[in-house]
């Protein structure tokens, strides 16, 4: 309803139809955001009035059930209650599943459900002081008898290509803040070395030599952070999967 409604009925209903989908998939979008100005609290409160009359137009009579209405308050329960995503239905119902599921006497479901939610907590309250106990229908690990208590099962070394290395070897150090003063240093003797490049030529440059250009001038930088030496040693060739 937040982000993907909006991209999945771009090429299915009327353009009219489409907008008015689109404009309530943003408003959602805005209200369920962690971050919330205040200040256009109002102005979303009206943005949902106006959202609604092209719905009532597009849409019949029956569409509009409660639930579609009472879009209408949502932005004064934010105001009265706080954000939205702190109030979440999902994981009580999740758990209202697992509560169900302890009723074995229908005649008695609340009195079935309560008691066994208090042998499961008075169960799990006293093992944790019995150190020593097996669990019973608990599976064990297998890795408690190993070296530090991990396996080593699913473990996979990949060498990749020396191209695909130096990309991502790349991308680490252009989104690096450290290393940005030595990528603009490095741009401007690509730029000076031929005035007359365009930018995007520039940037192939500097994409294509700024590798071996870092590793020397860091090298020979004896103030280097140990950060930037870190960085300038480069990744190994096998990756850990």
């Amino acid at each position: 309803m937040q982000q993907l409604l909006a991209i999945v009925i771009r090429d299915i209903f009327p353009n009219k139809v489409r907008h008015a989908i689109t404009r309530l998939c943003f408003f959602f979008n805005a209200i369920c955001s962690k971050v919330i100005d205040p200040v256009k609290l109002d102005e979303l409160e009206n943005e949902v009035v106006i959202i609604l009359c092209p719905l009532e137009m597009y849409f019949p009579p029956l569409f509009f059930s409660i639930m579609v209405l009472l879009i209408v308050h949502l932005v004064r329960e934010i105001k009265c209650c706080g954000f939205v995503y702190l109030q979440w239905k999902y994981s009580v119902e999740q758990y209202m599943k697992i509560i169900k599921g302890y009723t074995k006497n229908l005649h008695y479901p609340e009195a079935s459900i309560v008691k066994r939610y208090v042998a499961k907590k008075a169960i799990k309250f006293c093992s944790e002081y019995i150190k020593k106990a097996k669990p019973i229908g608990v599976p064990e690990s297998r890795y408690n008898e190993r070296v530090g208590g991990k396996g080593s099962r699913g473990l996979h070394v990949m060498t990749p290509s020396l191209e695909e290395l130096q990309q991502a070897y790349l991308y680490i150090l252009n989104n690096s803040n450290e290393v940005l003063p030595y990528i603009v240093c490095h741009e401007a003797l690509v730029k000076e070395s031929n005035p007359k490049m365009t930018k995007n030529r520039v940037l192939k440059e500097h994409n294509k030599n700024f590798l071996n250009w870092f590793k020397d001038a860091i090298f020979g930088d004896d103030n280097a952070s140990k950060m930037i030496r870190k960085l300038a040693d480069g990744p190994k060739r096998n990756v850990i999967t």
